[in-house]
């Protein structure tokens, strides 16, 4: 969604008369559904994750055993011929319980796949699905990261007639994203050291800039991890001049 916003400030007591400072935002992201066959699965923090898990052989697992758990400890989801966590088993680690299902008319054909409701952050890690009774064994192994990709917010903390002090601020993001500024030519600009303050799993992100030209500017927050990037574009006007002079 494009979102456009106008703000006019008035004129400080050092600014010349007439001098007019207008801000113009717009913002967009580019994320990364999907995944390739050896990659990790990607998702929003919020949205749902299918984990796959299919036996090649397709055979019927009604009546088998396969359990489900996160970096190797915590119970996600067992099945074992009919009895599973949310027909009343007890074992399931609490961060999962109510969110976890399976897919009941796809055992008939070896699918032991699960979906995680309203996904979190904290769900991101290494997930097994193993089904220790077969000959041979089998476990299969899938990495999940969820993101949390908020959009920066930009201000002007403060200006002249020749010169405008922008702050970028990303709030609540996972994992820790670089954030820059850009000028409407693409180019990174300088910026003060950025500042990073972090909340159990979520960052938060300040970083500042001073223009001395009017024009189109862009502070974008990159998540490589998640092959994820999202921007906020405001346009300052300085005294007659612009970025592309």
């Amino acid at each position: 969604m494009l979102m456009i916003n106008a703000e006019m400030s008035s004129p400080s007591m050092e600014l010349v008369p007439l001098l007019c400072l207008c801000l113009l935002t717009r913002s967009g992201s580019v994320f990364a559904d999907g995944n390739g066959s050896d990659g990790p699965l990607i998702v929003r923090e919020g949205d749902d994750a299918i984990l796959p898990c299919s036996l090649s052989t397709k055979e019927n697992i009604v009546k088998k055993l396969f359990d489900w758990k996160k970096d190797g400890q915590k119970e996600v989801f067992m099945y074992d011929s009919g009895d599973h966590y949310n027909n009343g088993r007890a074992g399931q680690d609490d961060q999962f319980k109510g969110r976890v299902l399976h897919f009941p008319e796809q055992l008939d054909f070896g699918n032991a796949s699960i979906t995680i409701r309203n996904t979190k952050v904290i769900d991101s890690g290494n997930y097994t699905c193993d089904f220790p009774r077969l000959q041979p064994r089998q476990i299969f192994n899938i990495k999940l990261v969820v993101g949390a990709a908020p959009e920066p917010s930009v201000v002007t903390l403060d200006e002249t007639k020749d010169w405008s002090l922008l702050q970028c601020v990303v709030r609540g993001a996972s994992p820790k994203p670089k954030v820059e500024w850009k000028d409407g030519a693409g180019t990174i600009l300088p910026a003060k050291e950025p500042q990073f303050i972090q909340r159990g799993h979520l960052y938060d992100v300040i970083l500042q800039t001073t223009v001395t030209k009017g024009g189109y500017y862009r502070c974008v927050a990159t998540q490589e991890e998640i092959r994820h990037k999202k921007y906020t574009e405001t346009f300052v006007h300085l005294n007659g001049r612009n970025n592309m002079d």
